[in-house]
């Protein structure tokens, strides 16, 4: 299977969607925030003209208010698969969340299952005393702690609640599974362009964002019921836009400060991606139609 990966603002979907046009496949999408159905425009959620050129699988699944981990995200990525096959196509997974990348390619640790009312108690902590939780884990696992972004809660609570249930650190278990043996075998190309030239393109999609209703959408979700505090808002983009309008954050700081969190974002996922095993990373020197034409003359040998 290939998989077009990268980080933010890297052109990863215009590739494969160019590539499964010339190929007549079909796109896996792998992405956290593309699943929530009503998020489109500040994930860059493939647009419906652009979903009947191409089928997309993941994409707008589940609502903001129903639980959603990387354990169901492999469920349904690998219903998606069969089914792509079981039609004589091929599938390109397409995304920049590594944790899913990871779990899909490879497998869950052998972890314990979701414990509600402990998550409920432990995000009641949180409230009261932000940052409580990353410090807790801080102390207990400091591996862990440094794989995970401070502000990310549901990996912090998820870690939390391992070690609470089992009695083992996240990290034992993680090396105990070792990620050696690839469950889906993948050929994985990663898209890899000059910083400052990603910080650039990070900066004009932003902007784009912003004249396609970004704001507008938040605003849309929030009158809708969706609250500040649910997981695809906390996503960088719609955060600080509920910043914004909860007049903590300046209107004329908005643009800077989201290109701010997604460079950062996009510096995380490189991390990320550097310590996956056999990723073959594709510098851009000109322009994306390179990069099209280098996998689409490797495809076959792929």
């Amino acid at each position: 299977m290939l998989a077009v990966v990268g980080a933010t603002a890297s052109g990863k979907s215009s590739v494969a969607m160019r590539l499964a046009e010339l190929r007549g496949a079909e796109i896996i999408s792998c992405d956290s925030v593309q699943v929530y159905r009503g998020f489109a425009v500040g994930c860059a959620k493939p647009s419906q003209a652009e979903q009947a050129r191409v089928r997309h699988h993941l994409i707008d699944v589940v609502d903001w208010n129903e639980e959603f981990d990387a354990q169901r995200y492999c469920s349904l990525a690998n219903e998606a698969l069969a089914a792509v096959r079981q039609s004589g196509r091929a599938a390109i997974l397409c995304g920049g969340t590594g944790l899913y990348l990871r779990a899909f390619r490879y497998g869950l640790i052998d972890a314990p299952e979701r414990d509600l009312a402990l998550r409920e108690r432990l995000y009641a902590e949180e409230n009261s005393k932000p940052g409580t939780l990353y410090d807790r884990l801080q102390a207990l696992d400091p591996v862990s702690a440094r794989r995970i972004e401070p502000r990310n809660l549901v990996h912090v609570v998820r870690a939390l609640e391992i070690h609470a249930t089992t009695g083992e650190l996240p990290s034992a278990l993680r090396a105990k599974h070792g990620f050696h043996d690839e469950r889906v075998p993948m050929h994985v190309v990663a898209i890899d362009w000059p910083r400052e030239t990603l910080r650039r393109r990070i900066a004009e999609r932003v902007n784009g964002m912003l004249e396609q209703g970004l704001v507008e959408e938040v605003q849309g979700l929030r009158a809708q019921g969706v609250p500040s505090t649910c997981r695809p808002m906390r996503a960088v983009g719609y955060r600080e836009v509920c910043a914004m309008l909860d007049g903590a954050l300046p209107a004329a700081e908005l643009a800077r400060r989201i290109s701010q969190a997604t460079w950062e974002y996009a510096r995380r996922q490189y991390t990320w991606l550097r310590r996956e095993k056999g990723v073959i990373w594709l510098p851009v020197e000109g322009d994306l139609s390179e990069i099209v034409e280098k996998i689409g003359a490797e495809w076959e040998r792929f």
